[in-house]
């Protein structure tokens, strides 16, 4: 597992110093969903990690066809096959960081009704980072534009109401096996997505918004975790 991340890493700073070609993106998509599923595996969270990619594009193929819950929004060809409209590769943005969310979430609470809150929020507080980069590079984007970076309100609401049904479901097939590797995970993602927003992309904007957000998650379970 410590050898997928350390090669997960490898592969995200040079995407980041890189022109970023879809096939790279794909690319990345698919190496970092093998690298949270290998270690959704070894703590027997396989299952719950497919249901939460499954609810995720479910809630993309409703959002797409009829606006709700994200906003109006459309998907360019970039991200290769789609279904309806939507990227088959979109369920794995909701499952790759499932299992991470749930850690951070499962180390803050023992209570479950809180993870799934603490989880959805944290899912969300990583998309303040993801829909910006992706409106940018055309991989979609809303016809009405929005108020950050090109993305409305109604689409970090919709992340949280389908987060929430994304860890409802999640929390039904978790065995609450929390490992730091999928800590790790979070807080990694927080800090190179801080990092080259701010010091490679030049989108301080993002970089300070998506750092605060994700920060509110990582820094204080990172606090735990080390106080054990």
């Amino acid at each position: 597992m410590k050898r997928a991340l350390a090669a997960l890493a490898v592969a995200q700073v040079a995407y980041g110093l890189s022109r970023r070609p879809p096939a790279a993106t794909r690319g990345l998509v698919a190496l970092m969903l093998g690298t949270s599923t290998l270690d959704a595996r070894r703590a027997g969270e396989a299952r719950a990690v497919a249901a939460a990619g499954a609810v995720g594009f479910g809630a993309e193929l409703v959002g797409v066809a009829t606006g709700r819950p994200f906003g109006h929004y459309a998907y360019s060809s970039r991200l290769g096959p789609r279904v309806r409209d939507v990227p088959v590769l979109a369920a794995a943005a909701w499952a790759m960081m499932a299992r991470p969310a749930w850690v951070v979430a499962s180390t803050l609470s023992p209570r479950r009704s809180r993870r799934i809150l603490l989880a959805a929020g944290a899912l969300t507080a990583w998309d303040v980072f993801l829909d910006p980069r992706m409106v940018r590079e055309q991989y979609w984007s809303w016809p009405g534009g929005g108020r950050y970076e090109g993305v409305p309100a109604s689409n970090f609401a919709g992340w949280m109401l389908t987060g929430l049904a994304v860890f409802g479901a999640y929390s039904r097939l978790a065995r609450d096996r929390a490992t730091d590797e999928a800590l790790a995970l979070y807080v990694w993602t927080w800090l190179g997505e801080a990092f080259a927003n701010a010091a490679l992309w030049e989108r301080p904007r993002v970089a300070v918004t998506g750092g605060v957000a994700m920060g509110a998650f990582a820094v204080p379970a990172l606090i735990r975790r080390v106080r054990g």
